[in-house]
Protein backbone atom coordinates (compact mmCIF):
# COMPACT_ATOMS: atom_id res chain seq x y z
CA UNK A 1 0.00 0.00 0.00
CA UNK A 2 1.52 3.31 -1.02
CA UNK A 3 -0.12 5.81 0.61
CA UNK A 4 -0.68 6.57 4.67
CA UNK A 5 -4.10 7.14 6.04
CA UNK A 6 -4.92 9.52 8.82
CA UNK A 7 -8.71 9.50 10.78
CA UNK A 8 -11.02 9.78 13.71
CA UNK A 9 -12.79 6.76 15.26
CA UNK A 10 -16.03 7.89 17.06
CA UNK A 11 -17.29 5.79 19.87
CA UNK A 12 -20.78 6.70 21.66
CA UNK A 13 -21.57 5.33 25.24
CA UNK A 14 -25.15 6.05 26.33
CA UNK A 15 -26.13 4.63 30.04
CA UNK A 16 -22.83 2.35 29.81
CA UNK A 17 -19.05 2.07 30.43
CA UNK A 18 -17.07 2.17 27.78
CA UNK A 19 -13.66 2.11 29.08
CA UNK A 20 -13.76 1.66 33.42
CA UNK A 21 -10.84 1.95 35.74
CA UNK A 22 -9.74 -0.40 38.13
CA UNK A 23 -12.73 1.38 40.69
CA UNK A 24 -14.81 0.53 37.78
CA UNK A 25 -15.78 4.24 37.45
CA UNK A 26 -15.20 5.30 33.38
CA UNK A 27 -11.65 6.23 32.96
CA UNK A 28 -11.05 9.98 33.84
CA UNK A 29 -7.34 11.88 33.69
CA UNK A 30 -6.24 13.60 36.80
CA UNK A 31 -7.66 16.79 35.82
CA UNK A 32 -11.30 14.58 35.32
CA UNK A 33 -11.25 14.53 31.63
CA UNK A 34 -13.48 11.06 30.92
CA UNK A 35 -11.18 9.24 28.07
CA UNK A 36 -10.87 5.45 26.55
CA UNK A 37 -7.80 3.86 26.11
CA UNK A 38 -6.50 2.54 22.67
CA UNK A 39 -6.76 -1.05 24.02
CA UNK A 40 -10.83 -0.15 24.70
CA UNK A 41 -10.78 0.25 20.87
CA UNK A 42 -8.53 -2.50 20.10
CA UNK A 43 -10.15 -5.30 22.30
CA UNK A 44 -13.93 -5.49 20.26
CA UNK A 45 -11.78 -5.43 16.62
CA UNK A 46 -9.49 -8.02 17.93
CA UNK A 47 -12.85 -10.12 19.18
CA UNK A 48 -14.55 -9.40 15.95
CA UNK A 49 -11.67 -11.05 13.72
CA UNK A 50 -11.67 -13.72 16.65
CA UNK A 51 -15.03 -14.69 15.97
CA UNK A 52 -14.61 -14.78 11.99
CA UNK A 53 -11.48 -17.08 12.66
CA UNK A 54 -8.76 -15.11 12.16
CA UNK A 55 -5.56 -15.81 13.44
CA UNK A 56 -5.33 -13.53 16.61
CA UNK A 57 -2.59 -13.79 19.39
CA UNK A 58 -2.71 -10.88 21.47
CA UNK A 59 -6.30 -11.98 23.04
CA UNK A 60 -7.26 -13.56 26.26
CA UNK A 61 -7.77 -17.10 26.30
CA UNK A 62 -8.58 -19.46 29.03
CA UNK A 63 -7.74 -23.48 29.72
CA UNK A 64 -7.98 -25.48 33.06
CA UNK A 65 -5.37 -25.49 35.67
CA UNK A 66 -3.43 -28.58 36.59
CA UNK A 67 -4.90 -30.11 39.99
CA UNK A 68 -3.39 -28.23 43.00
CA UNK A 69 -2.35 -29.56 46.85
CA UNK A 70 -6.42 -30.10 47.38
CA UNK A 71 -7.31 -31.57 44.11
CA UNK A 72 -9.11 -28.42 42.93
CA UNK A 73 -9.02 -26.96 39.31
CA UNK A 74 -9.23 -23.61 38.51
CA UNK A 75 -9.97 -21.88 35.05
CA UNK A 76 -6.64 -19.28 34.13
CA UNK A 77 -5.41 -17.59 31.54
CA UNK A 78 -3.03 -18.64 28.87
CA UNK A 79 0.18 -17.14 28.85
CA UNK A 80 1.68 -15.85 25.48
CA UNK A 81 3.77 -18.87 24.72
CA UNK A 82 0.45 -21.40 25.07
CA UNK A 83 -1.41 -18.93 22.92
CA UNK A 84 1.17 -18.93 20.51
CA UNK A 85 1.66 -22.30 20.07
CA UNK A 86 -2.50 -22.59 20.68
CA UNK A 87 -2.49 -21.10 16.78
CA UNK A 88 0.67 -22.77 15.95
CA UNK A 89 1.64 -25.40 17.59
CA UNK A 90 4.33 -26.59 20.21
CA UNK A 91 7.96 -24.82 18.73
CA UNK A 92 10.96 -24.40 20.68
CA UNK A 93 10.82 -20.20 19.11
CA UNK A 94 14.91 -20.49 18.21
CA UNK A 95 13.98 -19.93 14.80
CA UNK A 96 13.56 -16.05 14.57
CA UNK A 97 12.39 -15.73 10.92
CA UNK A 98 9.71 -18.42 11.30
CA UNK A 99 8.40 -16.67 14.69
CA UNK A 100 8.33 -13.15 12.74
CA UNK A 101 6.28 -14.69 9.88
CA UNK A 102 3.95 -16.47 12.18
CA UNK A 103 3.79 -13.03 14.34
CA UNK A 104 2.97 -11.15 10.90
CA UNK A 105 0.04 -13.59 9.99
CA UNK A 106 -1.64 -12.86 12.92
CA UNK A 107 -4.36 -10.25 11.99
CA UNK A 108 -3.86 -8.04 14.76
CA UNK A 109 -0.12 -8.28 15.09
CA UNK A 110 -0.21 -7.07 11.13
CA UNK A 111 -2.12 -4.11 11.93
CA UNK A 112 -1.32 -2.85 16.06
CA UNK A 113 2.47 -4.90 16.19
CA UNK A 114 3.92 -6.49 18.90
CA UNK A 115 6.30 -7.13 21.78
CA UNK A 116 6.76 -10.95 21.92
CA UNK A 117 9.07 -11.30 24.68
CA UNK A 118 9.52 -15.80 25.36
CA UNK A 119 13.04 -17.77 25.55
CA UNK A 120 14.03 -18.06 22.38
CA UNK A 121 12.69 -15.03 20.59
CA UNK A 122 12.94 -11.80 21.92
CA UNK A 123 11.03 -9.25 19.62
CA UNK A 124 8.67 -6.26 19.13
CA UNK A 125 6.93 -4.78 15.71
CA UNK A 126 5.64 -1.03 16.08
CA UNK A 127 2.53 -1.49 14.54
CA UNK A 128 1.20 0.33 10.86
CA UNK A 129 -1.76 1.24 12.64
CA UNK A 130 -1.01 3.53 15.48
CA UNK A 131 -4.41 4.77 17.66
CA UNK A 132 -4.19 7.33 20.20
CA UNK A 133 -6.21 8.18 23.45
CA UNK A 134 -9.78 8.94 22.41
CA UNK A 135 -11.20 11.82 24.75
CA UNK A 136 -14.77 12.19 25.78
CA UNK A 137 -15.69 15.68 23.74
CA UNK A 138 -19.55 15.39 25.31
CA UNK A 139 -19.56 18.25 28.13
CA UNK A 140 -22.61 16.69 30.36
CA UNK A 141 -20.75 13.20 30.83
CA UNK A 142 -21.73 12.09 34.61
CA UNK A 143 -20.84 8.46 36.20
CA UNK A 144 -24.37 7.17 37.15
CA UNK A 145 -23.94 3.60 39.74
CA UNK A 146 -26.28 1.67 39.85
CA UNK A 147 -27.49 -1.13 43.17
CA UNK A 148 -28.15 -4.52 41.16
CA UNK A 149 -29.90 -7.03 43.78
CA UNK A 150 -28.19 -10.59 42.94
CA UNK A 151 -30.53 -13.62 43.68
CA UNK A 152 -28.51 -15.49 46.19
CA UNK A 153 -27.52 -15.09 49.87
CA UNK A 154 -23.86 -14.57 50.79
CA UNK A 155 -22.58 -17.90 52.38
CA UNK A 156 -19.84 -16.24 54.52
CA UNK A 157 -22.03 -14.09 56.34
CA UNK A 158 -22.22 -15.03 59.92
CA UNK A 159 -25.61 -17.19 60.48
CA UNK A 160 -26.71 -14.51 62.94
CA UNK A 161 -25.82 -11.55 60.89
CA UNK A 162 -28.74 -9.91 58.97
CA UNK A 163 -26.57 -10.20 55.76
CA UNK A 164 -27.23 -14.03 55.65
CA UNK A 165 -30.79 -13.81 55.56
CA UNK A 166 -30.85 -11.51 52.27
CA UNK A 167 -29.53 -11.82 48.76
CA UNK A 168 -26.31 -9.98 48.24
CA UNK A 169 -26.06 -6.41 46.63
CA UNK A 170 -23.93 -5.79 43.38
CA UNK A 171 -22.76 -2.46 41.71
CA UNK A 172 -22.62 -1.72 38.05
CA UNK A 173 -21.53 1.92 37.11
CA UNK A 174 -22.14 3.52 33.74
CA UNK A 175 -21.96 6.79 31.79
CA UNK A 176 -24.94 8.76 31.81
CA UNK A 177 -23.67 9.37 28.01
CA UNK A 178 -20.15 10.27 26.15
CA UNK A 179 -18.45 10.43 23.16
CA UNK A 180 -15.07 9.50 22.42
CA UNK A 181 -13.30 10.31 19.39
CA UNK A 182 -10.03 8.55 19.04
CA UNK A 183 -7.21 9.70 16.02
CA UNK A 184 -5.47 7.27 14.48
CA UNK A 185 -2.64 7.01 11.34
CA UNK A 186 -1.69 4.22 9.12
CA UNK A 187 1.55 3.96 8.01
CA UNK A 188 2.89 0.72 5.84
CA UNK A 189 6.22 2.07 5.79
CA UNK A 190 6.72 0.76 9.39
CA UNK A 191 6.94 -2.75 8.28
CA UNK A 192 9.98 -1.49 5.39
CA UNK A 193 12.65 -3.45 7.33
CA UNK A 194 10.70 -6.58 7.54
CA UNK A 195 9.19 -6.98 3.86
CA UNK A 196 13.68 -6.45 3.44
CA UNK A 197 14.12 -9.85 5.94
CA UNK A 198 11.38 -11.56 3.77
CA UNK A 199 8.81 -12.31 6.11
CA UNK A 200 5.94 -10.50 5.18
CA UNK A 201 4.30 -8.94 2.34
CA UNK A 202 3.90 -5.32 3.87
CA UNK A 203 0.91 -3.76 4.75
CA UNK A 204 -1.68 -4.12 2.14
CA UNK A 205 -4.72 -2.97 0.68
CA UNK A 206 -6.51 -5.75 1.79
CA UNK A 207 -5.16 -5.41 5.19
CA UNK A 208 -6.06 -1.85 5.07
CA UNK A 209 -9.90 -2.89 4.05
CA UNK A 210 -10.01 -5.13 6.94
CA UNK A 211 -9.61 -2.70 9.92
CA UNK A 212 -11.68 -0.26 8.30
CA UNK A 213 -14.27 -2.65 7.72
CA UNK A 214 -13.90 -3.83 11.55
CA UNK A 215 -13.70 -0.47 12.72
CA UNK A 216 -16.79 0.63 11.54
CA UNK A 217 -19.00 -1.66 13.42
CA UNK A 218 -17.04 -3.93 16.19
CA UNK A 219 -17.85 -1.58 18.87
CA UNK A 220 -21.73 -1.74 17.51
CA UNK A 221 -21.33 -5.97 17.38
CA UNK A 222 -19.33 -5.62 21.07
CA UNK A 223 -22.34 -6.22 23.15
CA UNK A 224 -21.40 -7.46 26.56
CA UNK A 225 -23.45 -6.19 30.23
CA UNK A 226 -21.40 -2.82 30.29
CA UNK A 227 -20.85 -2.44 26.46
CA UNK A 228 -24.30 -2.79 25.67
CA UNK A 229 -25.36 1.04 24.64
CA UNK A 230 -21.52 1.43 23.26
CA UNK A 231 -21.74 2.25 19.25
CA UNK A 232 -19.57 3.44 16.33
CA UNK A 233 -21.21 6.35 15.68
CA UNK A 234 -18.27 8.86 13.63
CA UNK A 235 -15.55 7.89 11.45
CA UNK A 236 -13.36 9.88 9.11
CA UNK A 237 -10.74 8.31 6.99
CA UNK A 238 -8.33 10.81 5.10
CA UNK A 239 -5.90 9.11 2.33
CA UNK A 240 -3.08 10.79 1.21
CA UNK A 241 0.17 10.38 -0.11
CA UNK A 242 3.00 8.67 1.63
CA UNK A 243 5.17 11.72 2.14
CA UNK A 244 2.16 13.51 4.02
CA UNK A 245 2.12 14.07 7.50
CA UNK A 246 -1.12 15.69 9.18
CA UNK A 247 -1.65 16.49 12.80
CA UNK A 248 -3.93 14.36 15.49
CA UNK A 249 -6.91 15.11 13.21
CA UNK A 250 -9.54 14.54 16.85
CA UNK A 251 -8.35 17.96 17.81
CA UNK A 252 -10.13 19.42 14.76
CA UNK A 253 -13.90 17.47 15.79
CA UNK A 254 -16.31 18.95 17.93
CA UNK A 255 -19.11 17.52 19.75
CA UNK A 256 -22.41 19.57 20.86
CA UNK A 257 -26.12 18.34 21.24
CA UNK A 258 -28.95 20.06 18.87
CA UNK A 259 -32.30 20.73 20.00
CA UNK A 260 -33.01 17.59 18.30
CA UNK A 261 -29.72 15.82 17.24
CA UNK A 262 -25.91 15.81 17.91
CA UNK A 263 -24.23 18.13 16.32
CA UNK A 264 -20.20 17.12 14.88
CA UNK A 265 -18.57 20.34 13.19
CA UNK A 266 -15.31 18.84 11.21
CA UNK A 267 -12.92 21.70 11.70
CA UNK A 268 -10.19 20.31 9.35
CA UNK A 269 -11.54 21.13 6.33
CA UNK A 270 -9.35 24.00 5.32
CA UNK A 271 -6.37 22.14 6.78
CA UNK A 272 -7.00 19.59 3.62
CA UNK A 273 -7.98 21.83 1.13
CA UNK A 274 -4.38 23.29 1.83
CA UNK A 275 -2.46 20.34 1.65
CA UNK A 276 -3.94 19.60 -2.39
CA UNK A 277 -2.97 17.08 -4.03
CA UNK A 278 -1.26 14.98 -1.20
CA UNK A 279 -4.80 14.41 0.12
CA UNK A 280 -6.09 11.39 -2.31
CA UNK A 281 -9.29 11.28 -0.52
CA UNK A 282 -11.25 12.00 2.34
CA UNK A 283 -14.27 9.89 3.54
CA UNK A 284 -16.83 10.37 6.38
CA UNK A 285 -18.97 7.59 8.17
CA UNK A 286 -21.95 8.73 10.34
CA UNK A 287 -25.46 8.36 11.43
CA UNK A 288 -27.65 10.66 9.71
CA UNK A 289 -30.56 9.75 11.95
CA UNK A 290 -28.78 10.92 14.97
CA UNK A 291 -26.09 13.59 14.00
CA UNK A 292 -26.03 16.59 11.79
CA UNK A 293 -22.64 17.45 10.21
CA UNK A 294 -20.88 20.64 9.93
CA UNK A 295 -17.78 22.02 8.59
CA UNK A 296 -18.16 19.31 5.87
CA UNK A 297 -17.13 20.36 2.02
CA UNK A 298 -18.92 18.77 -1.40
CA UNK A 299 -15.13 17.24 -2.01
CA UNK A 300 -15.52 14.95 1.38
CA UNK A 301 -17.83 11.48 0.36
CA UNK A 302 -20.44 10.96 2.93
CA UNK A 303 -21.68 7.87 4.23
CA UNK A 304 -24.44 6.29 6.60
CA UNK A 305 -22.08 4.10 8.92
CA UNK A 306 -25.32 1.98 9.96
CA UNK A 307 -25.41 0.62 6.23
CA UNK A 308 -22.12 1.96 4.43
CA UNK A 309 -24.27 3.35 1.86
CA UNK A 310 -23.76 7.09 0.55
CA UNK A 311 -26.02 9.59 1.89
Amino acid sequence: MNKRVYGVLGISSIMANWNADFSGFPKTTSDGETFGSDKALKYPMKKMWDNEGKKVLYIKSMKLSEPGKNGEISLIPKSLRERYETLYGKSDLKDVTVVLKNLMNCVDVKNFGATFAETGSNISITGAVQIGQGFNKYEGTSPEEQQILSPFRDEKAKKNDEDAKNSTLGTKIVSNEAHYFYPFVINPLAYKELIELGVTEGYTEEDYHNFRRTALVSATSFATNSKVGCENEFALFVETKADAYLPNLSEYIQFKKGTDKNIIKIQCTELLHELGEQIEKVDIYYNPHTTVLEGVSEDINLYDIRTQKEV
